[in-house]
């Protein structure tokens, strides 16, 4: 998982956000998903860049080779500068002019346009399509180069054996320039970086966006509007300049671009140049595609640099394009060896893909008929068979479907909903009631024939109202429903996104009565032991006093016998 320093595209784990918009936009699924985090797998991808164009969260980023560009400029040997014709789109019309001052000011010693390259190889190419029986694919694009060789190999033989104008350029300049000059090519595309390092003699010695070309003058503080205007030290030939919108090749060559004409055809988008590349493997005859991965051409490319509409850009490009002068001295290019060779290097699944083990991971999520199988595309894979074979190849997780994973927190929830032991209604912003679960039928005694009537029917509607009214979002209250011989605990609060408003009702009626027996108890006893007090009191005062009394009487007795006994 972890990217070597061959890599091209890395994420960035702090701002993966687990959506799959990057596996969803890879036209060859090169994304492997593991603990929510999605990771560009090197030996899979194309280096088309289109993961980084896509992310929202900049989660996806191309190789940063500034450094390397700098030590090259750090020896005594020159370095010349190949920027690709597409920088028409990158920089504004004041900053072109200016541009090759700037990278004069960071110390290259010969500035040219890519361009140039094209050129030569638009001519070669045009060359070879007049001899050739069968299709023939251009490969101006190294990501077309990659897709071809790795995912459709049985259509190597049909690359057309010319190098890119960037290695065509790159070759050009080092025969003409002094003894081990070096060549930083710059450009929007990714996968420039990925050919630089994989293509024999390239002559490419660094690869640069514009991204990083701008970010790196920044550093530098060097201000494009604020240098002179000055030019390139060699001008390509007719029409090269269009190479990099759709149909520049064909333009370039001065071949037949007739939109009827059927052995032409200009391609450009991940879908067209795949169903076109299809169509040819399927046998077609003699036939000259032109294909550019990126939409609308390099004009496109993930590290363009620029937030101006493609439109726009496209017609920055042929403005520019139309405004060059047109020479007819040309670097001679009679010498130069434009020829190169492609090998297939088919992806192969890492483990053995069997029926069975497609059918136990559809039927362990939820897919086990054919009505099961949406097919929605929201993991990021065009359908429910194809997401288990990632996932038995160990590229996706059963957990990315997500239908399924609602559809189980949906049932989840709508469980603990329906077993709650507390009372639960929805309603609309007319109160009208859209769900109650079966204790809030017990505890006001209604059905489902109340559906879609106003919940004043059951209660009162004071607390949803302050909700719909907007004087509150969560009301707390203890109601007393004489009506249903209850006591609740209620909470209301409104669902945002939903409009709709949500009561939750503890009954807490024996609590509260249990709670006032005791109270009742209490003071019963109170007034029970001071009842009794009382009576002891008076039971005392009444004893007192008829022992007083007693004695009183005995006393007399006493006396009244003592006197009988003296008379005798």
């Amino acid at each position: 998982m972890q990217s070597t320093p061959t890599s091209v595209v890395f994420t960035n784990k702090a701002r993966c956000r687990d959506c799959y918009r990057c596996l969803r936009a890879c036209p060859v699924k090169a994304i492997r998903m593991k603990d929510g985090q999605a990771y560009v797998v090197e030996d899979r991808c194309i280096a088309c860049g289109t993961c980084v164009r896509e992310c929202p969260q900049g989660a996806k980023t191309i190789r940063v080779d500034v450094e390397k560009a700098q030590a090259l400029l750090k020896t005594n040997a020159p370095v010349a500068a190949s920027v690709a014709p597409s920088f028409a789109a990158a920089f504004t019309p004041a900053q072109q002019k200016r541009l090759p001052s700037a990278l004069r000011r960071l110390g290259f010693a010969f500035i040219a346009e890519t361009a140039v390259g094209a050129y030569h190889v638009a001519q070669r190419t045009a060359e070879l399509a007049q001899t050739k029986t069968g299709p023939l694919i251009c490969t101006a694009c190294p990501a077309v180069v990659n897709l071809v060789r790795r995912y459709m190999p049985e259509l190597t033989g049909a690359l057309a054996e010319v190098v890119s104008p960037m290695v065509a350029h790159a070759r050009g300049l080092k025969a003409r320039l002094a003894p081990g000059a070096a060549v930083v090519f710059i450009g929007p595309c990714a996968a420039k970086k990925l050919e630089a390092q994989q293509v024999a003699n390239a002559g490419v010695d660094c690869v640069l966006t514009f991204e990083e070309l701008k970010a790196w003058l920044q550093r530098e503080q060097i201000d494009l509007l604020g240098l002179e205007e000055s030019g390139f030290d060699e001008t390509p030939g007719p029409d090269a300049q269009f190479f990099p919108v759709s149909g520049g090749l064909a333009k370039t060559a001065q071949l037949a671009t007739d939109l009827l004409d059927e052995e032409m055809v200009s391609v450009h988008g991940p879908l067209d140049v795949m169903q076109v590349l299809q169509t040819v493997a399927k046998g077609s005859a003699r036939m000259l595609v032109d294909p550019l991965l990126c939409p609308q051409g390099c004009i496109n490319g993930p590290a363009i640099g620029c937030d101006t509409t493609i439109f726009q850009r496209r017609g920055d490009v042929l403005k520019y394009a139309r405004s060059r002068p047109r020479t007819d001295h040309l670097p001679p290019a009679d010498n130069l060896d434009l020829r190169t060779r492609f090998t297939p290097q088919p992806v192969t699944p890492d483990v053995k893909v069997t029926e069975e083990k497609i059918r136990e991971v559809l039927v362990r999520t939820g897919k086990s008929s054919i009505e099961d199988q949406l097919n929605c595309g929201a993991c990021g894979y065009d359908s429910c068979r194809e997401k288990a074979i990632a996932v038995i190849c160990g590229m996706a997780e059963e957990e990315m479907c997500m239908p399924t994973m609602r559809r189980l927190a949906e049932q989840r929830g709508d469980k603990i909903i329906e077993s709650s032991p507390n009372g639960i209604v929805m309603l609309n912003e007319q109160l009208e009631i859209l769900s109650m679960n079966p204790a809030f039928r017990r505890m006001f005694l209604c059905t489902d024939a109340l559906f879609g009537k106003r919940i004043h029917h059951l209660m009162d509607p004071e607390p949803f109202e302050q909700l719909v009214a907007g004087k509150a979002r969560l009301v707390r209250e203890l109601v007393r429903h004489d009506n249903y011989g209850l006591i609740c605990r209620e909470i209301y609060y409104r669902l945002d996104q939903e409009k709709q408003y949500v009561g939750l009702f503890t009954d807490i009626t024996d609590s509260q009565n249990n709670s006032k027996k005791y109270h009742d108890l209490k003071a019963g006893s109170i007034a029970q032991a001071q009842q009794l007090l009382e009576n002891q009191m008076n039971l005392a005062q009444t004893i007192t006093l008829q022992l007083g009394e007693s004695t009183a009487q005995c006393e007399e007795l006493a006396r009244r016998l003592m006197e009988l006994a003296e008379e005798k």
